[in-house]
């Protein structure tokens, strides 16, 4: 005869089984543990925690690199030779890494939590090492092709650190509960002590960590400078095919204060616009000249120039994803702009009254205008009839010279140099990338008389710290953005951010000393209701048996044989 008897029933563990069952493929109760995580599951441990905080870098470098997704793309198409939205597939594969790691990470934090050890399956750990490899390829990329852009992270903390660092405090005060529970089930001394200084040194660095963060946004709103105004860098090309006179045309209805251009100077001495050292990018000198389509930009005579296109490759590369944003008539004026003269953008400026800055490139040795082209540049300048106080004179060849013929000019530099040797060079103003100045320079400079316009400056969060920091114009790819930033995006006064500091810092702390009193408090409890060690599992996920319940499953039978042969 064969008996029935049930060895062990239990309810549902669904929340556990599916932690345990996502991170490690532990589905069954029989497969899951208590025991120490093994060293070598401590040490992917580490891996995944490492690849959590360098992706989490590597997420926060490309979200605040947004202000310069253009300039990424131009270094791209520089090597290249095709135009193309790099940013896209690097966002992508960065957005889907950290999502996952993240997950993993919220795992393990769970596992822990729960008392249940760490054991990675290994197709996680294939992922993981995945992400780890592709991240640390794409900063040796990043840093060797576009070096300067790491500078956008100390930049920008002046406008995210004081936030961050509260996001920061308040994870690290929720960990407390993990780490409480975990010194609170310790049977060893010295691993409860380790631990508790371990998380009591971050908790305090977090602590003192606004001691060291500096923002000119924390200063007194009375004090706040004039709006900085804003130049069209290359007029507006996000809405316009770039250098065109649609696209500084477009930048004067957005109440741009100033116009900034890139200048060669064609083979028969004729000044015009044009940011790439060929055409092949924003013409279609494929189309018109293909046997000369690699060819500098420069040794092309105005005659030829004239001939091409160069509003059509806007509407077909899209490069800042807007075209679909034009009016059919936007659309056509757009697809019909040809290369644009100096002189044609002077005469604009001079209609409307407004400065312009360009940067003017000096030919190679065999062009025909290598010994006249600051004369050549000067004269277009001085024919157009714009008023000399309009111009921002940038070429630091000749300046002598061009100062004794137009002297009203204002003499621009693009290198920075300290401010009593730009007086004695008679320079006025600066005109530098945003990178190339801290906010005690921008001070210093300001305080010398000496006019500062900074560039590329295409997110509200960079407008709102240069605001603050003094600055008086900026440059902006993006000034149909810019003109809807009326007021810094934050600014507090120093003892309304010292408030705001020691109050999150002491409600962190109280937090804190809640949850382990909280956590003993517990450990106490059920060591004297007899339980022999502290088994979250146990008491997060177990309750009362009934036998009688629907909801109890029987785990196992053992099948009992008895009674006498038959």
């Amino acid at each position: 005869m064969v008996k029935h008897q049930p060895l062990q029933v239990y309810e549902r563990q669904l929340c556990l089984s599916c932690i345990t069952g996502i991170y490690g493929c532990r589905w069954k109760r029989y497969q899951r543990s208590h025991d120490d995580t093994t060293k070598w599951e401590l040490l992917w441990s580490l891996i995944l925690l490492f690849t959590f905080c360098l992706l989490l870098v590597w997420f926060y470098f490309w979200w605040e690199a947004h202000n310069d997704y253009n300039e990424f793309n131009w270094f791209l198409y520089e090597r290249s030779g095709k135009w193309s939205d790099g940013t896209v597939p690097i966002l992508a594969t960065t957005a889907a890494g950290f999502t996952y790691i993240t997950f993993l990470m919220v795992l393990a934090l769970c596992h822990v939590a729960l008392g249940q050890q760490l054991n990675l399956h290994w197709l996680h750990k294939i992922g993981v090492t995945a992400a780890l490899l592709t991240t640390i390829v794409g900063v040796i990329s990043v840093n060797q092709t576009w070096s300067q852009e790491w500078d956008v992270i100390p930049i920008s903390f002046q406008a995210t650190g004081p936030f961050l660092h509260i996001g920061a405090l308040a994870a690290i005060t929720a960990l407390s509960w993990i780490v409480a529970g975990q010194v609170a089930r310790a049977e060893k001394t010295m691993f409860q002590v380790v631990v508790v200084l371990l998380y009591l040194s971050v908790l305090l660095g977090l602590y003192l960590v606004p001691l060291y963060l500096t923002s000119p946004c924390i200063m007194d709103p009375s004090t706040l400078k004039p709006r900085p105004k804003v130049f069209g860098h290359q007029g507006a090309p996000m809405l316009a095919p770039e250098n065109t006179l649609w696209s500084f045309q477009r930048a004067l209805q957005l109440n741009v204060t100033g116009l900034e251009a890139d200048v060669a100077i064609s083979v028969d001495g004729v000044p015009f616009l044009m940011h790439d050292p060929d055409l092949r990018r924003t013409t279609d000198v494929e189309k018109v000249f293909s046997d000369r389509q690699m060819n500098k930009a420069s040794f092309f005579n105005w005659t030829d120039l004239q001939q091409l296109n160069a509003g059509q490759w806007f509407l077909k590369d899209d490069p800042f994803w807007t075209a679909n944003t034009l009016t059919t008539r936007e659309k056509n004026l757009t697809a019909n702009q040809s290369v644009c003269s100096l002189e044609q953008l002077l005469k604009l400026a001079s209609y409307h009254n407004i400065s312009v800055v360009f940067r003017l490139k000096k030919p190679p040795p065999q062009h025909p205008c290598y010994h006249s082209w600051i004369n050549d540049t000067l004269e277009a300048v001085l024919q157009s009839g714009v008023p000399q106080s309009l111009v921002m004179w940038t070429p630091d060849e000749q300046r002598a010279q061009v100062r004794r013929v137009a002297p009203g000019l204002t003499q621009t530099s693009l290198v920075k140099r300290d401010p009593w040797t730009l007086q004695k060079s008679g320079i006025s103003r600066l005109l530098l990338r945003y990178n190339q100045i801290s906010s005690s320079e921008i001070i210093n400079f300001t305080r010398n008389n000496i006019s500062l316009t900074v560039y590329t400056v295409n997110e509200p969060w960079l407008y709102s710290v240069l605001w603050c920091s003094g600055v008086s114009s900026v440059s902006s790819e993006a000034p149909h953005i810019l003109s809807k930033v009326p007021y810094p995006v934050w600014l507090m006064s120093p003892n309304e951010y010292s408030l705001i500091w020691v109050s999150a810092d002491l409600i962190s702390f109280a937090v804190v000393i809640g949850i382990f009193i909280l956590q003993n408090y517990h450990m106490i409890r059920y060591r004297m209701s007899g339980m022999r060690s502290y088994n979250p599992e146990q008491i997060m996920l177990s309750a009362t048996v009934r036998t009688s319940s629907r909801d109890v499953n029987v785990m196992k039978e053992k099948l009992i044989f008895s009674g006498q042969p038959q």
